[in-house]
């Protein structure tokens, strides 16, 4: 628990999965590939969370983005948040896909900026999970809504800002239908900044409940180098020792990559394919 705030269930206790939890695609299904987009507003990540410091003056690149996917054959995922989807501009661009089935949508939670604002903005209450479960289902609900109405469909999948689930997550996605939920990132703790730790995590696709009903898909992370066969056991490890982490990615031993534009060079996320 973090000193004031005794009514938080912290996200970084959440149970990981079992082996019978992990999804059996049966074979012939082969390598298939989800592209999803955070599609979110602007704003500076080195300043303190901000309620209105934010421009959507990029929202018209999408248009551009979403003509070079139709060119590939992709059907981009748009995971959208709250400025974007009051945004009349990124309604008519992703819409537009929308009703030529070339897109698909789905929910991404930034708290800070999400009604209604109940909470203090700190980097503590920057991760959904870190809320009240009342105050999360409560912002998620009116994301979920708005999302519904402009753009007349219904998401189905959902992530998390910052990665952040919590105790109540799971069953909020339930009880309003979501199939799939992509917030895990495995083999990544961000519990020094309060967030969750999924650092045992599954790298590969599981169910989040009994039933069978909702489907975790994590963001993709894989190891590279001689030694990736031992990644999971020997990174977390070497990590610990400053400089040797990089040392051995660059003699090509062991690098953790995650196929991501955040932080991630053509260069590295091309070796992790």
């Amino acid at each position: 628990m973090q000193r004031g705030h005794p009514e938080i269930a912290q996200a970084s206790i959440l149970d990981l999965p079992g082996k019978d939890q992990i999804v059996n695609f049966g074979d012939g299904f082969g390598q298939r590939a989800l592209l999803t987009v955070d599609t979110e507003e602007e704003f500076d990540w080195d300043e303190d969370f901000s309620r209105d410091s934010h421009s959507l003056k990029h929202v018209r690149y999408i248009a551009r983005f979403q003509e070079f996917c139709d060119g590939l054959g992709v059907t981009p995922v748009y995971l959208v948040d709250w400025p974007i989807a009051n945004d009349p501009g990124a309604v008519e661009i992703i819409g537009d896909a929308l009703a030529k089935n070339t897109a698909e949508i789905g929910i991404q939670l930034h708290p800070w900026v999400n009604p209604p604002h109940n909470e203090e903005v700190t980097a503590f209450t920057s991760y959904a999970g870190n809320l009240p479960q009342q105050l999360e289902r409560d912002k998620f609900a009116r994301l979920y809504d708005a999302i519904a109405e402009n753009f007349d469909a219904k998401p189905l999948i959902y992530r998390a800002g910052r990665y952040g689930l919590g105790q109540g997550t799971m069953q909020l996605l339930k009880n309003y239908g979501v199939a799939i939920d992509s917030s895990v990132r495995s083999g990544f703790d961000y519990t020094k900044g309060h967030g969750p730790n999924y650092a045992g995590h599954p790298f590969v696709p599981y169910w989040q409940d009994a039933e069978k009903s909702l489907l975790e898909l994590p963001l993709t992370t894989v190891f590279w180098g001689m030694l990736r066969r031992q990644g999971r056991w020997l990174h977390p490890r070497i990590s610990k020792i400053p400089r040797l982490g990089g040392a051995m990615a660059r003699l090509g031993l062991l690098e953790k990559i995650s196929l991501t534009p955040e932080g991630v060079s053509v260069e590295e996320a091309l070796r992790g394919l």
